[in-house]
């Protein structure tokens, strides 16, 4: 390998795909033809996945079926969390997760990927709890897959606007390119192994400190800060040192990450939920 090579595949185009589209010299990202600013003003996490293995909006009954096949997956998920044993009792989330979707059986590509979705938020929330000491939550068979996850997360019913933010935020984070747990899960496909071995190893990636594991020095500079009223001096003073401010920008875009704005949107609305609740 030589110098000029030593980059990754920074610009190298290793597969195409239909599924998105980022344009970092534009600020743009578009998930199966939509513009990620407007999926998020209207699609829940169910319609973006419709979308995503369907290449269509799915029409209310095709929404309802997924709704409910997912509903089942969580339902079937729940059913191991007792056999997950020193997955769940790792203090490193990402750990804890790689191992318990380790747990789950493969079948084939395709069916793997409701019980794939739906263990998901079933192992993260069982983690959660169990790191809090506090007892598991089991799944709500009648809830959407976000209010699903708040709700084994918390224990609580789940308000509106606190949904519709985790749906945003979801519809967000769907798919961005070849990035690294992408290029990860697609090497392992491609050895024609099954779609779990393909995510255990593309959360091994995303555990990375240089891919997904951002939002643990966001989580601390939260803490650092405090308080609303403290996070202006907190942040010039960051600046001034020359110090990164963790979670602001990405390396691809050269103007705005454009899912900044569509968060930007949830967040004023649970601002004013929380505003009108005081």
């Amino acid at each position: 390998m030589n110098s000029a090579s030593a980059s990754g595949l920074d610009g190298i185009v290793v597969a195409q795909t239909a599924l998105s589209e980022v344009d970092g010299e534009r600020g743009r990202l578009v998930i199966r033809g939509y513009a990620v600013e407007d999926l998020v003003e209207r699609a829940t996490f169910e319609d973006v996945c419709g979308l995503m293995w369907n290449a269509a909006w799915p029409s209310p009954s095709e929404r309802a079926a997924l709704r409910a096949a997912l509903s089942e997956a969580r339902q079937q998920a729940f059913t191991l969390v007792s056999t997950l044993g020193e997955a769940l009792k790792s203090t490193d989330g990402m750990e804890a997760l790689r191992a318990a979707v380790g747990h789950l059986r493969a079948v084939d590509q395709h069916a793997d990927r409701l019980p794939l979705t739906g263990a998901i938020p079933v192992f993260a929330a069982a983690w959660a709890r169990e790191q809090s000491g506090q007892p598991v939550v089991p799944p709500q068979p009648d809830f959407s897959h976000a209010a699903d996850y708040l709700q084994m997360l918390t224990g609580q019913l789940p308000e509106a606007p606190r949904v519709a933010a985790l749906d945003a935020y979801l519809c967000c984070v769907v798919d961005h390119g070849m990035n690294a747990s992408t290029f990860a899960a697609r090497v392992v496909a491609s050895t024609g192994s099954d779609l779990v071995s393909a995510v255990v190893a593309a959360i091994g990636a995303l555990k990375g400190p240089l891919h997904g594991g951002a939002p643990g020095p966001v989580l601390d500079m939260l803490d650092a800060i405090g308080h609303p009223g403290r996070a202006r001096a907190w942040l010039q003073a960051e600046l001034e040192a020359g110090r990164r401010v963790m979670g602001m920008g990405h390396r691809i875009y050269r103007v705005r990450d454009p899912r900044a704005a569509a968060l930007e949107h949830a967040i004023s609305v649970l601002e004013r939920t929380d505003a009108d609740g005081e």
